[in-house]
């Protein structure tokens, strides 16, 4: 399935090289745009099928904003109900952070795009807890092995990514 999934990436221009400045401040020669492979069919389906087989019936936790698409596409695959963890709370109507039915205990499982530091999915892990789920795992399309593995099992949560950047950037 990863290589479908690579070459899905690679097909989807999602993997683009050059110079680019990373959401935590560093910068890359590498990027992977989210964007471009959210928002193409056959990327989404298997990333939706990879995470759907994953899942043992626990809801979904999209990470707004890159996680809900994919959260939203696994939530139809694999029939179970998705929440989106906002990066902060709406100032307006409910101002919740949490969008979604959540009840206390409920097990969830955060889904995320791609993995640099891994902060972006422990606050969203933080947020969920703060409201009442159990999160101990993450599904991650990309790890780009730059510690957020470990970011993310320092506060108790297993990570999974589909690809890893060793594996999208081999032969390239």
């Amino acid at each position: 399935m990863s290589d479908d999934l690579i070459e899905a990436l690679r097909d989807a221009d999602a993997v683009q090289y050059g110079e680019f400045e990373l959401s935590h401040g560093g910068t890359s020669d590498y990027y992977v745009d989210k964007y471009l492979f959210e928002t193409d069919p056959r990327c989404l389906r298997l990333i939706a099928e990879a995470f759907a087989e994953r899942l043992d019936g626990e809801k979904l936790g999209g990470v707004a904003l890159g996680g809900v698409p994919l959260a939203a596409a696994t939530s139809i695959t694999a029939d179970v109900p998705y929440v989106i963890a906002r990066k902060q709370a709406k100032e307006y109507g409910t101002g919740n952070r949490i969008e979604g039915r959540l009840s206390e205990g409920e097990e969830v499982v955060v889904v995320e795009d791609i993995a640099t530091t891994g902060q972006s999915a422990v606050d969203a892990v933080q947020a969920l807890r703060d409201a009442g789920a159990e999160v101990n795992r993450a599904l991650l399309v990309v790890d780009r092995e730059e510690g957020g593995r470990e970011n993310l099992a320092d506060h108790g949560v297993e990570m999974e990514a589909l690809v890893t950047a060793s594996d999208l950037l081999a032969d390239r």
